[in-house]
């Protein structure tokens, strides 16, 4: 069956991923009555929406199967991907990045820096990591008895951590954390470029291509440095790196560099901001976790599972075949839903609550299989440490005032989160 209109715009709407409820209401409403059929929408290509938990991992762990690169790795209208073939020589992405990848090149180009980001990598890490949080909860404590935690503390923290690691100057933090925004908000008027709500695709095209310019720049010019001073950073990694024998391309090195200044920051940041809000308006799970800080990691996994930063990719079928007794057609584009699949009642019981002792909690936030986050360890790590040094000083906290969200359907999390706090 296609999809009812209301419902199917409601999941490309970016706006209902500002308002939850909306969005929460239109993928339950799917999971139940059209757990996997065909949206239609005018301007849009026909695609799968993939609701459940079972469906996402299923299609996630067949690699060959479900390609990343033959269309759009997310969700675009007809006329941007025109306009992006035409300026990408036929490719229907602007950058070409792991995300963008398929096998052989995927596991080719992760090999370069994946080492950099496993668990023994990271605990070599932890104790600037720790360091980096305290100066974070200072500053917070500083301001009294009121902040923005998202503003203040839950988007400059991760931030900070991921540029020290890629090896961008501390001066340069405010500029990428800006270009981060404009990219991943880029149909939010607060956030993006122009200032504007973005109806038209031309708009909305040259607001990215603008910021995926400014970040080639700035990452041109540290490829130049790197190859002539390498240091022990991941930009050192990518500008001297090699796959089959040859340095990165142009646009390869240039979309990595992307993906680690971008992703590897804000994924994280809304997360954490996200669980604060939920722990400031679900008081008893505050107590108990100050009360327990053994329950610090299994908080973290439901911070993830609750928040889901990632709203989507889109995969495409290489060939026939046939997920939950639907038949997909090779070309068939599919769009994995994971805030749908974090809130499936086959998986979770009452996924609506924050419950910081859910356990198991096989959330599908990180993704699964080959395309499984490259930072997913380091994200962990920030947050958990955050919490072992905020939990033991934050005495209470609530809301103090409205919180929002960013309005985008790919890439969204808190905006804004005003609080009130005491501190030790």
């Amino acid at each position: 069956m296609t999809i009812p209109a209301h419902i199917a715009e409601t999941v490309v709407d970016p706006r209902a991923y500002a308002n939850w409820e909306r969005s929460h209401e239109a993928f339950a409403w799917l999971r139940k009555n059209a757990p996997l059929d065909v949206a239609e929408i005018e301007g849009f290509d026909p695609f799968w929406v993939v609701s459940k938990h079972a469906d996402i991992l299923n299609i996630e762990k067949q690699n060959d199967l479900f390609h990343n690169e033959d269309r759009s790795a997310t969700l675009t209208t007809i006329e941007a991907d025109q306009k992006v073939r035409a300026m990408m020589g036929g490719s229907p992405n602007l950058l070409r990045s792991l995300v963008q990848m398929d096998n052989p090149d995927h596991m080719q180009y992760r090999r370069l820096t994946q080492a950099w980001f496993m668990p023994q990598n990271l605990r070599k890490l932890e104790d600037r990591v720790r360091e980096i949080a305290r100066g974070f909860i200072d500053r917070m404590a500083d301001k009294g008895t009121e902040c923005d935690f998202a503003k203040d503390v839950a988007f400059l923290y991760p931030l900070h951590v991921i540029m020290e690691v890629l090896g961008v100057p501390e001066i340069d933090e405010p500029r990428m954390l800006k270009l981060t925004q404009e990219l991943f908000g880029a149909q939010d008027p607060e956030v993006n470029r122009s200032g504007e709500s973005v109806s038209d695709t031309d708009a909305g095209i040259s607001n990215i291509m603008e910021t995926v310019t400014d970040f080639m720049t700035y990452f041109t010019a540290m490829t130049e440095d790197r190859r002539k001073n390498p240091r022990e950073d991941v930009a050192s990694v990518i500008a001297n790196g090699a796959v089959y024998g040859q340095p990165l391309g142009h646009l390869e090195a240039m979309s990595y560099y992307i993906i680690a200044a971008t992703a590897g920051h804000d994924t994280t940041s809304g997360t954490t901001a996200g669980a604060l809000w939920a722990l400031a308006e679900n008081q008893d799970q505050f107590r108990k976790l100050k009360d327990d800080l053994s329950l610090i990691p299994s908080m973290i996994e439901e911070s993830i599972r609750w928040e889901t930063p990632v709203k989507h990719f889109m995969r495409t079928a290489t060939d026939d075949t046939e997920i939950a007794g639907k038949k997909i057609s090779k070309g068939d584009w599919l769009y994995l839903a994971y805030p749908s699949g974090n809130r499936d009642e086959d998986v979770f019981d009452d996924p609506y609550t924050f419950n910081i002792e859910r356990s198991p909690n096989k959330h599908v936030a990180f993704g699964y299989g080959a395309h499984v986050c490259l930072g997913q360890h380091l994200a962990r790590m920030e947050m958990r440490v955050l919490w072992e040094e905020l939990l033991p000083r934050l005495e209470s906290v609530e809301l103090n005032g409205t919180p929002t969200r960013v309005q985008a359907n790919f890439v969204s999390g808190p905006k804004s989160i005003p609080i009130k706090f005491k501190m030790n």
